[in-house]
């Protein structure tokens, strides 16, 4: 099969372009992928194949950027000329931009690929439905919510024109079968990116690190974790390193660096900055505890896996999809309050003073990771695809 993938892609800054890079080192050792053409966004430096194991062909055609209103008409001539077996969209509804016109041009794509009888799967990681629109960043007027909710349905009704649309959690197909009557929803959880070699489960010497990980300054917001730490610290006396690993949310310009000087006065508070690829695993394995300081959520968490992968304990807010993903996926946790400072703490302390506990807990976050690796997941894609050639070929004889 030459698989077609329409997507971010490290380097770039655009949402889900790490997914997409362990979906591919996957995709590319199957043996039912005959050649990968990545129809990606543009970037300024070349796109990162740098894959040790032995795998597929794979094609580069940067075709989109971020916020452009001529994607939707470039993507298409770049599957007119590759002329792919399938195409797999990796989407979030701001996959294309936050501009609502560019947005909305880039997910009609799917719509087009079915009309040209390309078998297709959207891989969509969200849906509008379960986004708390204020918190998460989009707005916080009543009028525009209802226009972004009229708008996201609208969408996604275009979305479930593909072959077969996948999510990541069973409330998703839940929702989609019951408010769009969708038959073509499939549940393909979010997979595990690496699954390492059974860690130890013992924390390094010197300070523990109570790490988070992500794009902050919309729904992730790292001041409550800062002062919980503190309370902590005052409560134990154990010498605890705050550590903030990402960048800021586009949407939110600057947001680490008045954080970062609005707490210049806390000891033990370290910013990372953009965390590369070969960065990500000693910044878990050197970790004590992961938090989760969000106030919302959009999606399957792709941190709290990689969080199981490596063993590690975590402390996640009582609210939406981390609740259900620990009660779908076996994932567990110490939970708090999001609007409580005092409840985080407690959260992070209940950890941090018992290591019985943080082992227990990073042991079952690493039975829960394991079970669905990336490799799997790919599996799944391709028995869909699979599933689509075969509904597609009696189509093919009688034309």
């Amino acid at each position: 099969m030459k698989l077609a993938i329409v997507t971010s892609y490290p380097p770039s800054k655009v949402t889900l372009n790490e997914y997409a890079y362990h979906l591919v080192k996957n995709f590319r050792q199957k043996q039912e992928i005959s050649e990968i053409i990545l129809l990606t966004d543009e970037t300024p430096e070349a796109k990162d194949l740098n894959f040790e194991e032995q795998g597929c062909k794979i094609t580069v055609k940067e075709c989109w950027k971020f916020n452009s209103y001529t994607n939707i008409v470039n993507v298409t001539s770049a599957i007119n000329e590759v002329k792919p077996d399938a195409v797999l969209f990796n989407l979030q509804f701001m996959k294309f931009g936050d501009k609502k016109v560019a947005a909305a041009l880039g997910l009609m794509l799917p719509l087009i690929c079915r009309i040209k009888r390309i078998p297709t799967v959207v891989l969509l990681h969200n849906i509008l439905e379960e986004v708390d629109l204020g918190t998460a960043g989009f707005t916080s007027n009543k009028l525009m919510q209802k226009l972004y909710s009229f708008i996201g349905s609208s969408l996604t009704k275009l979305i479930l024109q593909a072959d077969t649309v996948a999510v990541t959690m069973q409330k998703y197909v839940d929702i989609l079968e019951s408010k769009y009557n969708a038959k073509n929803v499939v549940l393909i959880p979010h997979g595990t990116f690496e699954v390492s070699e059974r860690p130890s489960f013992k924390t390094k010497e010197g300070p523990l690190q109570i790490m988070t990980f992500g794009k902050f300054g919309t729904y992730k917001k790292v001041e409550s974790m800062i002062e919980a730490v503190e309370k902590v610290r005052t409560n134990t006396g154990l010498d605890l390193e705050v550590v903030i690993a990402g960048t800021d949310n586009p949407n939110v310009p600057g947001y680490l660096a008045g954080v970062q000087e609005q707490y210049k006065h806390v000891s033990g508070v370290r910013f990372t900055g953009y965390v590369e690829e070969e960065e990500v695993a000693p910044l878990f394995q050197n970790s004590a505890v992961v938090v989760f300081p969000y106030t919302a959520t959009t999606g399957s968490s792709g941190v709290l896996h990689q969080a199981g992968s490596y063993g590690k304990a975590v402390v996640m807010p009582d609210l939406g999809d981390l609740a259900l993903l620990v009660q779908d996926e076996g994932y567990k946790g110490e939970f708090f309050n999001p609007t409580c400072v005092d409840s985080l703490a407690t959260a992070i302390e209940n950890i941090v003073v018992n290591e019985a506990y943080r082992t227990s807990l990073g042991q079952a976050n690493y039975r829960a990771a394991t079970a669905f690796p990336m490799s799997t997941i790919a599996d799944m894609y391709i028995n869909n695809f699979e599933s689509i050639f075969a509904r597609k070929a009696p189509q093919a004889i009688t034309a």
